[in-house]
């Protein structure tokens, strides 16, 4: 298991803005497809704490569980890698998550996934991103800015929005958005 502190700002982007940003960092050719599948109780316990499980599939063979869980200055990340059987059948199936997170002793079910087409490059000293976000027959893009140390990252993520003349959106997290689609 690995853990990690995760501090990123984001805003949600048009399309418009979306595309123009990629020709702007000649990100064009390097989109690539990771798919979310987020598990919760049935009571949604786990979004209703900002809490967020979800297996990440980012080619036919690599998959990954993580568990963040949401504070003021960043989410508290704990991934395990998983063969791709093992992670077949959690989304079909269900699992206990305490198997693989000690503190979360609770059964989960599989409840919606998320295609996101994802790029990035180093900006700043931190990590730019760029997504294009397809679930429940929408189509959403938002851009994050990944970094080590949240004040500086604060400073830098407003000066790249004002460069790039884009206005703060307020955004939900991926899990939230999609699970709009299955309550």
């Amino acid at each position: 298991m690995t853990k990690n502190i995760e501090i990123e700002f984001k805003t949600g982007i048009t399309s418009e803005k979306y595309q123009e940003l990629l020709k702007k960092f000649n990100l064009e050719n390097n989109i690539f497809k990771q798919t979310n599948h987020y598990f919760d109780t049935d009571d949604y316990l786990l979004n209703q704490k900002k809490m967020v499980l979800r297996i990440r599939q980012k080619s036919d063979t690599l998959y990954k569980i993580t568990w963040k869980s949401q504070s003021e200055q960043g989410a508290f990340e704990s991934h395990v890698l998983l063969t791709k059987q093992q992670a077949l059948d959690m989304i079909q199936n269900g699992f206990y998550a305490k198997d693989f997170f000690e503190e979360l002793d609770m059964f989960v079910t599989f409840k919606v996934s998320l295609d996101n087409y994802r790029v990035s490059t180093p900006y700043e000293g931190g990590v730019l991103f760029l997504d294009r976000c397809e679930y429940c027959n929408v189509v959403d893009y938002e851009v994050e800015y990944e970094v080590g140390n949240y004040h500086e990252g604060q400073k830098l993520f407003e000066q790249f929005l004002q460069r790039h003349q884009i206005e703060i959106q307020p955004t939900k997290r991926k899990s939230e958005r999609a699970f709009t689609c299955k309550r």
